[in-house]
């Protein structure tokens, strides 16, 4: 508990101060982070027998980040985003030339990595863009974490207490219900506090967006747990002392960030 305790609030301090430090600074640490967290995908991936293109992966998914970000600095066109199309399918083309037994294993787990790693990533750095003004503001991105964050620690310990009735037994044996209302209540109270300080939304949308963030990160943590247990991993990696990789670390993040974001673009626009 202790290391897990001393990892947790220097990753904190990182990533506030990732977000405090301005638009590039939170290009930049998001775009590392998405890939370290795309890197651990294919690395749980591989245990299986299954090669994904890595390499090519790694680039693309560089470029959707980029591009992205382009998108939000520059207000260029959409259609600039079809260059990204060739490479994406070289990952077809590539693998015609590797002796391989299950080919569109390897080319299908290349595709998963994107869908489940990069594009969350890419709705989530958004957040920082999203509204009438288009520029820059920490908050959407803060609040967001805050959520995530008060809701994990909500459930952990409203389950730890009153735990009884179990959500999901078959991949995560101790998640409960009362855990997970316990959660959504504390993210629901951090959601109120942040409307006082946060006025771009109103108070009932700071309410939606804590029940979406804990509705679907706890579905995000439960689609993490099926992905290791099939693996039979415990942990997705171990960059993060105590708390294990960042697929670990961002769990309910990869489900929800995307969720949450066509929320609140219906709301904003």
């Amino acid at each position: 508990m202790k290391t897990r305790a001393i990892t947790a609030f220097f990753f904190t301090i990182v990533m506030l101060g990732s977000m405090f430090l301005g638009p590039y600074v939170f290009s930049i640490f998001y775009l590392l982070l998405s890939l370290g967290a795309l890197l651990e995908f294919f690395k749980l991936i591989k245990t299986a027998g299954i090669r994904p293109h890595r390499n090519i992966a790694l680039i693309a998914a560089t470029l959707i980040f980029l591009m992205t970000a382009g998108y939000h600095f520059l207000q260029f066109e959409t259609k600039f985003l079809l260059l990204l199309v060739p490479l994406i399918f070289s990952v077809f083309i590539s693998e015609l030339y590797k002796k391989e037994t299950i080919p569109f294993a390897n080319i299908s787990y290349t595709f998963v990595g994107f869908m489940y790693v990069t594009v969350p990533f890419c709705f989530f750095y958004s957040l920082g863009f999203i509204g009438h003004s288009a520029e820059y503001s920490f908050h959407l991105p803060l609040s967001f974490m805050l959520m995530l964050w008060a809701n994990d620690t909500g459930a952990y310990l409203f389950g730890s207490k009153f735990g009884k009735t179990r959500l999901f037994e078959r991949h995560s044996p101790k998640k409960s219900w009362e855990g997970f209302f316990g959660g959504m209540f504390t993210s629901l109270v951090v959601a109120y506090v942040l409307s006082l300080f946060f006025t771009e939304l109103p108070v009932w949308a700071w309410g939606g967006m804590a029940i979406l963030i804990s509705s679907f990160g706890t579905l995000g943590d439960l689609v993490e747990s099926m992905l290791k247990r099939s693996l039979n991993a415990k942990d997705s990696g171990n960059i993060l002392p105590g708390h294990g990789g960042f697929l670990d670390r961002f769990d309910g993040l990869l489900i929800a960030a995307p969720v949450v974001y066509a929320y609140l673009y219906l709301i904003l626009y």
